[in-house]
């Protein structure tokens, strides 16, 4: 009778229970069993943990974009909902400084995005409300330091 190897048991664990394979191989790295570790799948869990920062990076980034375009261009809408946008430009402001305090490698990738978030967003919002095309201007009002800025708040 042929028995599986424990590399190959921990691949099979991996599709069938990931919890229990995320805790069998932090006991397996802790116990220096490196041999019996099921590396492909590490190392695929960990690029995707990069990519899932990176991606809740921009998210937020795109949000906060929004928020601050409603605020600085949306007078119809403003006196009902500009205490909510405030809202929503601080506690992203927040996430963003805290996802940068975890990850400070990510601050240079937040240039890079910039123009493409500030895109998104502002088609995002242009769809969602029905707004003119001209409501928003195509390039950026403010700078990205003026977005990350918790003192820079349009009226």
């Amino acid at each position: 009778m042929e028995t599986r190897s424990q590399p190959q048991f921990n691949q099979v664990l991996y599709e069938q229970d990931f919890y229990l394979w995320i805790q069998t191989t932090a006991k397996l790295l802790k116990d220096r069993r490196f041999e019996d570790v099921d590396w492909e799948n590490l190392i695929e869990e960990i690029e995707s943990m990069g990519r899932s920062e990176k991606k809740e990076l921009k998210s937020r980034l795109i949000v906060l974009i929004e928020h601050l375009l409603k605020l600085m261009y949306w007078e119809a809408e403003k006196a009902y909902n500009a205490r909510g946008w405030r809202n929503t430009i601080v506690e992203q402001r927040r996430q963003i400084g805290l996802s940068l305090e975890d990850s400070p490698s990510l601050r240079p990738l937040l240039g890079e995005m910039f123009p493409d978030c500030y895109c998104i967003a502002r088609e995002d919002t242009l769809r969602k409300y029905q707004l003119s095309s001209d409501l928003f201007p195509t390039e950026p009002p403010f700078t990205l330091e003026d977005v990350l800025n918790s003192d820079y708040l349009p009226q």
